[in-house]
């Protein structure tokens, strides 16, 4: 008889767990599937694709409900169908209509809520988050019946919101309570290419500036933020997208214990050896995930031990961050900020598009920044988390694997250092 499998989230990292997990052992378990949204599951990731109008919903969805059908799987979706209680003695899970599903194995994969300032107005109409389908429909309207909108942070995600509302024709203003666009994934240099490109294509940046409130109209309507230095922007449309944090409450409220994500060990277990976990809600060796790479490496992982085949142990490496904005490419891994231990080659052509920063330890890369040419980023990733010695091709790092390849032969450049 099949042990009874039920997954409480239908995004991407629970549904690449159940992937991993069929392929692995497909008849071991009865899966039944409780998601938030009235679909089947689909690439969050390509929603800024969607609203630039490079994709279709149709394009971007990974599982169909045909797929569920055709594997077995018990799929309940949308607001009616949402989870709303653990009950761990009993092994049930409630849904918010009353559905119960009984499990022998349970995985929790909640993803993560975007974070709201707390602000003055952040309840008025036209004030959205970007994290799902019914925000990218939201944006599209918008775009079409009105014409100013704001993003609140200058992260991957607000740059990716904002350029696509800048390709529907909308006029729009990013900003940023820092000085750099991308703080925590690009230095200085690339990061002001970035901005003086993306204002070259009609985005607007106020950066260093701290919000104070949303103002509205008679109807409940946003039409202005404020600032604390007294400016204002007219806005008709405000997106917030400074971060977000793990949607952990139905764990919390189930007495899984949590930090601040489900902490579970290196098999994704949770405190609870019957619960798994996995994705944006979890905790994993102090350390909450927002990118998708760790989050399929953890579905690996836990399919692994949900498999009984469990020999497979989840580890934290550095993660690397790519971001295409509009044709920009960028890169960054590792520690890239320069300090009294370490050292930095850069390589600068701003008449061509291209910046390199490789910041270097003890003869091992331990951080690149890449701006306009990506192309060796993964070479660079692969030394840094293998952590290789570079003494022998140092001087020709900066230039990338091809030139390293062919240095027994040839002098390389002076670059710079510092």
């Amino acid at each position: 008889m099949k042990q009874r499998l039920v997954v409480i989230g239908n995004g991407m990292a629970g549904m690449r767990t159940v992937e991993e997990l069929l392929s692995a052992a497909p008849d071991k378990y009865a899966i039944t599937v409780f998601g938030a949204e009235p679909y089947g599951n689909y690439n969050r990731i390509m929603l800024s694709s969607v609203l630039c109008g490079e994709k279709t919903i149709e394009d971007i969805v990974i599982n169909n409900r045909q797929w569920y059908f055709d594997n077995g799987i018990t799929l309940y979706a949308g607001e009616a169908k949402a989870a709303t209680r653990i009950d761990r003695k009993n092994k049930k899970v409630y849904a918010q209509d009353g559905t119960v599903a009984s499990y022998d194995r349970l995985l929790i994969a909640t993803g993560s809520k975007a974070v709201i300032p707390k602000i003055p107005g952040n309840d008025l109409e036209g004030v959205i988050s970007f994290r799902d389908i019914v925000d990218v429909n939201k944006m599209l309207s918008y775009s079409r019946s009105h014409k100013k909108a704001v993003v609140l942070g200058g992260g991957l995600l607000g740059l990716e919101a904002a350029n696509g509302l800048v390709s529907r024709g909308m006029d729009v203003t990013v900003i940023h309570n820092h000085e750099i666009l991308l703080n925590r994934q690009m230095d200085r240099p690339a990061a002001k290419m970035l901005q003086t490109e993306l204002e070259q294509r009609g985005l607007k940046f106020k950066m260093a500036a701290k919000l104070k409130a949303l103002s509205g109209d008679k109807h409940g309507h946003i039409t202005s933020v404020c600032f604390d230095d007294g400016s204002q922007l007219e806005c008709d449309l405000f997106i917030m997208a400074i971060g977000v944090r793990p949607n952990m409450t139905l764990a919390q409220e189930a007495g899984i214990y949590c930090e601040r994500g489900i902490v579970v060990n290196d098999t994704l277990q949770s405190y609870d050896p019957s619960i798994y976990a996995v994705g944006e809600c979890i905790q994993h060796r102090g350390a909450t995930f927002g990118l998708v790479a760790p989050l399929f490496e953890q579905a690996k992982v836990c399919a692994n031990h949900l498999s009984a085949h469990g020999v497979a142990e989840y580890i934290t490496l550095p993660t690397a961050t790519k971001l295409k904005v509009t044709g920009i490419n960028l890169f960054s891994v590792g520690d890239f900020q320069d300090n009294e231990q370490s050292e930095s080659l850069c390589f600068t052509d701003p008449a061509i598009g291209i910046y390199k920063k490789l910041v270097i330890k003890a003869d091992k890369l331990i951080g690149v920044v890449l701006y306009g040419d990506t192309a060796d980023g993964g070479w660079y990733q692969q030394l840094l988390e293998q952590e290789d010695n570079i003494s022998d091709i140092r001087d020709m790092l900066i230039f990338g694997k091809a030139y390293a390849r062919d240095f027994v032969t040839t002098e390389p450049p002076k670059t710079e250092r510092r």
